[in-house]
C-alpha cells in the first residue's frame, strides 16, 4: 500500500466517529498535512506531519503506519506518533479548562417556580 486518502486514515486511526465526520473536517479545513490544507482524498504516506484541529484541541501527529480498516483503539494508537508540543499543549489547555470549570460557580438546587419567573423577565423571554 503506498498511500492511503486522508478521510480513511483519520477514521481508521480513531481522530473521528466516522468517517463521513473525517470527510467534513479535511473539507472545512480542520486537517492540514505537511503544513497545506487538503481534501478528503489526498493521499497520506508514512512520514506525513498532520495537524488536525477538533473542537478546542489541536493534534500534531507524524504518520507512523497506514490502514483503511478500523481496528480496536490499542492498533489506532500505532498509526500515528503524537509530537511533545502537541501533548504539552493540549495538557496545558485540559488544566485551563478545568480551573476555568472550577471558577464557575455551581448551584446548590434548581430554581423554585418564582427564581424561574425572575429569571424569564431578567432574560426577556416571558
Amino acid at each position: 500500500m503506498s498511500d492511503v486518502r486522508v478521510d480513511k486514515w483519520l477514521w481508521a486511526a480513531r481522530f473521528f466517529k466516522t468517517r463521513s465526520l473525517a470527510q467534513q473536517a479535511v473539507a472545512g479545513g480542520k486537517v492540514h498535512v505537511n503544513g497545506h490544507r487538503v481534501k478528503p482524498a489526498h493521499g497520506l504516506k508514512p512520514g506525513d506531519a498532520v495537524r488536525i484541529t477538533k473542537g478546542p484541541q489541536q493534534f500534531e501527529v507524524r504518520v507512523q503506519v497506514l490502514s483503511e480498516k478500523r481496528g480496536p483503539a490499542k492498533v489506532a494508537e500505532t498509526l500515528y506518533e503524537e509530537t511533545a508540543e502537541s501533548l504539552e499543549r493540549r495538557r496545558k489547555n485540559a488544566e485551563i479548562r478545568k480551573m476555568e470549570r472550577l471558577a464557575r460557580p455551581i448551584p446548590e438546587r434548581r430554581p423554585d417556580k418564582k427564581q424561574r419567573r425572575q429569571l424569564r423577565r431578567m432574560t426577556g423571554k416571558d
